[in-house]
């Protein structure tokens, strides 16, 4: 049979790993984007979701703990900036300039809520688990995760007014405090 207690698992493992996806693309939803922007974004974070796993399935168990306490670190300092600038940028009444997750700024946002991704993938490559379906069920969750975030946070939004954007600045910046302190 296909589906077994092994998929159950690895997709609920995918959920997990993919809420701080869902999280801050909630938070950044609540920007203006165009839906291709919010395609490409979804399909970079669930790309990301697929490396990262993936190198820490081929690196294994050995280097986990002195790899582990890092990730959550960078990744909060990451998340926080983003979430400090954007929620700085509400207060400036011009247009012009609003940070969008595009080019680098796209790469550090994936880097930032896949790296807890990476020490996961440690111990399910000593496991034993599939690597390919693993990698899959994590791509394909966290892409789907973090569309729905963006596109909740763009109906959030259109009911917030200018106040979304502050909102979303301090979603992400609590969820990096969180991931600072935790």
């Amino acid at each position: 049979m296909f589906f077994s207690t092994e998929l159950l698992s690895l997709a609920l493992l995918a959920i997990g790993l993919s809420m701080d996806a869902f999280s801050i693309s909630l938070g950044l939803g609540m920007n203006k984007m165009r839906l291709k922007r919010i395609a490409v974004i979804g399909l970079v974070i669930g790309g990301f979701h697929m490396i990262f796993p993936m190198i820490g399935m081929l690196l294994g168990h050995a280097l986990s703990e002195q790899v582990g306490q890092w990730t959550a670190l960078a990744s909060g300092v990451l998340l926080f900036f983003i979430g400090a600038h954007m929620f700085f940028s509400a207060f400036h009444t011009s247009d012009e300039y609003r940070w969008q997750p595009v080019g680098l700024g796209l790469w550090m946002l994936a880097f930032s809520v896949s790296l807890d991704s990476f020490t996961v993938g440690f111990s399910l490559g000593i496991s034993g688990v599939t690597i390919i379906i693993t990698l899959v069920i994590f791509g394909i969750v966290s892409c789907i995760l973090t569309w729905a975030g963006l596109f909740l946070g763009r109906r959030l939004q259109g009911f917030l007014g200018i106040y979304s954007e502050v909102l979303g600045g301090i979603i992400l910046c609590s969820f990096g405090i969180y991931m600072l302190f935790s």
